[in-house]
């Protein structure tokens, strides 16, 4: 096992990072910079040596077999660490203007990604559960990070109470499996449960309520509008990203590995979520004012078509789901960036009339977020069109009809109020042009992003390629 010990370099770099970082912020007065910065290299390295160390690395396992180290992990490893990169780089002048521009940022960013990370590789329901509240603990302070708003004081208070609270179903879960298999093990649990199968049903019922709540799955989604409008913009961005990644490679470890011979008493519970997660973000959406509510509604239908993936219960499935994220990500560093760019005078707008007459003052503006909105929407050739796509074939696929037709009806409603979105900013009445003095690391993550979703058609074959080694099943 020491052997393999350089498999988990990743998650020690971080662990040692923060600890030097947390020094150093102590010690050195006025480092908020120099910590951001440092930051940013923390996350580049480690992506690094993920990419070199597990790529290429077949299927291990660590600590008694609970962390396991194989390519689903390794990939949404580094999708996790660009994104969470890119938050923290484009972030910078928001937090500035709102005088929140402090050392525990970064750190807690860091420590959330560690939590993420530690998830990602877990084999066992305690490493999971460690995780999940190394994570949650940086979230809760992160939520409330502007504390002279109320607002945000206010989301972050509720998704401390509602995260505790699906945390203890999650763990209470966990425990009912233990009880009746004697492990904590996903591949033991797998070998002991012939027996007690209604009585694991629950435990598994449970676990996924607790996730649900961590994706912000209907009917656990209360807490998402409320923490992602009161949360500071780049917190919002972070929170819309990056935890559903791990959350998503949970669900595909815990319901895959363990439980696969219990697929149908897991699977009506996946399509429920999934449906009623397309169905009431998109109609939930409609009535929004607050660009930050819109894109959670957004958030709760798209974790939806990414569920809807995972509960055809084949590795097609978990492809397109894997799939579906990553461009997920992509349009959501996109919109966000076009976000942080709507300020006057160091105050940032976020509301959807503020949008109103920005094709006139800001051309270049307006189109990348029409290409970014068009994508969200489904609209072919762009890349959001292409995500969904290959869930409605994996879905079809393994004949599940009813669910692909929901898929496409609520794929219809959203396309509305993304719709609405373009023709207040191509057709409505001009405001005062916003500043056009931005951090060159937005305008190149908005360029990227706008590229990347453009010319997805031209080379769809180097996501799938790259997805299409995980094989669970």
């Amino acid at each position: 096992m020491i052997n393999n010990i350089e498999l988990i370099f990743p998650e020690i770099f971080i662990s040692l990072s923060i600890m030097f970082l947390l020094i150093l912020g102590v010690f050195k007065k006025n480092s908020s910079k120099i910590i951001h910065n440092i930051s940013l290299l923390i996350l580049l390295i480690t992506a690094v040596i993920t990419f070199n160390e597990t790529l290429s690395v077949d299927p291990t396992n660590l600590f008694n077999e609970s962390i396991v180290i194989d390519y689903l992990s390794s990939f949404m490893k580094i999708i996790t660490l660009l994104a969470a990169f890119v938050v923290l780089l484009i972030s910078s002048n928001y937090l500035r203007a709102f005088k929140i521009f402090k050392i525990e940022y970064p750190i807690l960013i860091l420590s959330s990604v560690l939590g993420m990370m530690i998830m990602i590789s877990s084999n066992d329901l305690i490493v999971f559960y460690m995780g999940l509240e190394l994570q949650s603990l940086a979230l809760y302070v992160l939520a409330t990070f502007n504390r002279d708003q109320l607002k945000s004081s206010e989301a972050g208070l509720k998704y401390f109470v509602l995260s505790a609270l699906s945390s203890g179903l999650l763990l209470y879960g966990c425990s009912l499996i233990y009880g009746f298999t004697g492990s904590t093990n996903f591949n033991v649990i797998s070998t002991q449960f012939n027996t007690n199968e209604y009585a694991i049903t629950f435990g598994i019922v449970f676990i996924l309520v607790g996730l649900a709540f961590k994706i912000s799955a209907v009917p656990f989604h209360m807490w998402a509008p409320d923490v992602y409008e009161g949360s500071p913009t780049s917190v919002t961005l972070f929170f819309t990203m990056v935890p559903k990644i791990a959350a998503l490679t949970v669900f595909i470890r815990f319901l895959y590995v363990p439980f696969l011979n219990l697929i149908d008493q897991w699977q009506m519970i996946l399509v429920f979520l999934s449906i009623a997660s397309m169905l009431f973000g998109a109609i939930a959406a409609i009535g929004q004012k607050n660009l930050k509510r819109l894109i959670a509604y957004s958030s709760i239908s798209h974790i939806g078509y990414a569920l809807a993936g995972l509960a055809t219960g084949s590795n097609e499935g978990i492809q397109s789901s894997v799939i579906y994220m990553t461009i997920y990500i992509i349009m959501n560093l996109g919109f966000f960036s076009c976000l942080l760019m709507m300020k006057r005078n160091n105050i940032y707008y976020e509301q959807i009339d503020d949008l109103s007459g920005l094709s006139k003052n800001h051309p270049l503006l307006s189109i990348s977020l029409l290409i970014i909105l068009f994508s969200l929407a489904g609209i072919p050739p762009l890349a959001g069109f292409f995500a969904k796509f290959y869930i409605f074939k994996s879905v079809i696929e393994q004949s599940m009809y009813f669910l692909a037709i929901v898929g496409l009806l609520s794929t219809v409603v959203a396309a509305f109020y993304y719709l609405r979105i373009i023709k207040i900013m191509y057709f409505d009445e001009e405001k005062d042009s916003y500043d056009k003095d931005h951090n060159l690391w937005l305008k190149l993550s908005l360029t990227v992003s706008t590229v990347l979703i453009l010319m997805y058609f031209i080379f769809p074959s180097e996501l799938i390629d790259a997805v299409s080694k995980i094989n669970i099943i």
